[in-house]
């Protein structure tokens, strides 16, 4: 597995042995000799091993390991000759990035902000098991399942333009309750409306920088606001999920005749009827993260006018975006110069569509897609634009985030005997976490550098700065 430098960004493998076709890395000199380190290389390798895969199997520079694919992975598939595997997609389906610009400058909220990082965080439900505000029935949950945001928009939480302004208007239109088992259903049920645990949180910041002036306007980015950006997926249910239909296609792998490299790739074909039973089921789970991240920016609305004792109209918060990492989705693209409809799997990796593209919503459309890159608790987060050249080399896609480069139980170990609230409040930040074991797994260490991994993707060009955010409080799950 020899490992080519193309350019200052692209590095590939070259197709050899069972592989279908090549892998390529997007990554910079500095952050390429992590991964030649790692298993996620030979994870890249093996995803480019399965049935009808097309163009390149790729990783994005925020690339780490997990489970069969590599975080940070793309892959498209043939719809006729390909397959779709639940390691592709991950057990947190749709984790996903929201973020809302408000009316507030830094200066307004910089002397109450430890009261408003502390209501955020008694507001907001957070950490393993934590339970949500709405008690739904199980017909309540398939509703939301079957609609996404737009059922929680409907009950009250949000706007109708927030659906807009969301990745496939929050809704992914092929999602069947009837494919999601009782035990993914019972654990959603009491968990819409919750942040969870490990890397997810609520980040207030600020717009520190902006890049493109253009994209920025159209999005509203203006510099000096306060913004609030929401990291979080489909909980339990989505993990259930992943999980029936992981052990159910791993029980089924000798029946089909394909040959996998690594158990952990366990996939069925596109069309078949357990692959469309894992898309259908999928895009409950999704549905239902969308759902939770309009129901968290509502919350988090509220926490915001009770700290600062403002109303709606002096917070005028707005939605930006909402975008997801983890899923797979039924898309055309040009591949060798032929329209072809391909199931793109994005595990750790953000859809980033050109200007244009009739996907996005007509506010964005002339602009491109709005990309949410969040970094570590202490550096910065980023909004990136679509271009044109993700459409034509990564099937629309870019990176995600930081990526670990310490494993959690790594990230303890470093992090013992250090005072890491006090290490982030000496630079501005205020952290309110579940737990010290939390604080430490999550230490902007155990991270790359976002920057660095920002500047790749905008250096190779499938994103496009547009903005940095400066984070001011951060609430952990």
């Amino acid at each position: 597995m020899e490992l080519e430098r193309l350019d200052d960004y692209r590095w590939e493998i070259k197709k050899t042995g069972a592989m279908k076709v090549p892998a390529r890395i997007y990554s910079s000199n500095a952050l390429i000799e992590a991964v030649k380190k790692e298993e996620t290389f030979k994870q890249l390798v093996n995803v480019a091993q399965l049935p009808g895969i097309v163009g390149r199997a790729m990783a994005m520079p925020d690339i780490h390991w997990g489970y069969g694919f590599p975080i940070g992975g793309v892959a498209a598939f043939d719809i006729d000759n390909g397959v779709i595997s639940p390691g592709g997609v991950g057990y947190d389906i749709n984790c996903g990035v929201r973020l809302a610009v408000t009316g507030l400058e830094e200066s307004e909220i910089r002397p109450r902000l430890e009261r408003l990082a502390t209501f955020m965080q008694h507001h907001i439900p957070s950490g393993v098991g934590s339970t949500g505000p709405l008690k739904l029935s199980e017909a309540g949950l398939k509703k939301v399942l079957k609609q996404g945001s737009p059922w929680a928009i409907a009950q009250g939480y949000g706007e109708a333009r927030d659906a807009e302004r969301t990745e496939d208007g929050g809704c992914m239109p092929d999602a069947d309750p009837a494919a999601v088992s009782s035990r993914a259903l019972e654990r959603g049920r009491g968990q819409l409306g919750t942040l969870g645990s490990g890397n997810h949180f609520i980040e207030i910041g600020v717009v520190d920088e902006i890049y493109n002036p253009g994209a920025a306007d159209a999005f509203g980015l203006r510099a000096g606001q306060v913004t609030l950006l929401i990291h979080t997926g489909s909980r339990g249910l989505g993990h259930q999920i992943c999980d029936d239909f992981l052990a159910a296609m791993t029980k089924k792998a000798g029946q089909t005749g394909i040959k996998l490299p690594d158990r952990q790739l366990a996939c069925m074909p596109v069309n078949s009827a357990q692959g469309r039973a894992y898309y259908r089921a999928m895009a409950c789970a999704a549905n239902f993260a969308w759902a939770n991240r309009q129901i968290l920016m509502h919350i988090a609305a509220d926490a915001f006018m009770a700290a600062l004792d403002i109303s709606p109209r002096d917070l005028a918060m707005r939605l930006v975006y909402d975008v997801c990492h983890n899923i797979a989705k039924i898309e055309t693209h040009t591949i060798e110069g032929q329209k072809q409809k391909v199931c793109v799997h994005r595990k750790g990796a953000t859809r980033a569509f050109a200007p244009g593209h009739p996907a996005l919503c007509e506010l964005y459309r002339q602009v491109g897609q709005p990309i949410l890159i969040p970094g570590d608790m202490g550096t910065a987060s980023y909004v990136l634009v679509g271009t044109r050249e993700a459409m034509e080399e990564t099937f629309g896609s870019t990176c995600h985030g930081a990526g670990r480069v310490l494993s959690r139980k790594a990230a303890k170990k470093a992090a013992r005997g250090r005072l890491l609230n006090r290490e982030l409040e000496e630079k501005g930040i205020i952290v309110k976490a579940s737990g010290k074991s939390t604080m430490a797994e999550e230490m902007p260490e155990a991270y790359k550098d976002v920057t660095e991994v920002v500047e790749v993707v905008h250096g190779c060009g499938i994103s496009k700065k547009v903005a940095k955010l400066r984070p001011v409080a951060v609430i952990k799950g």
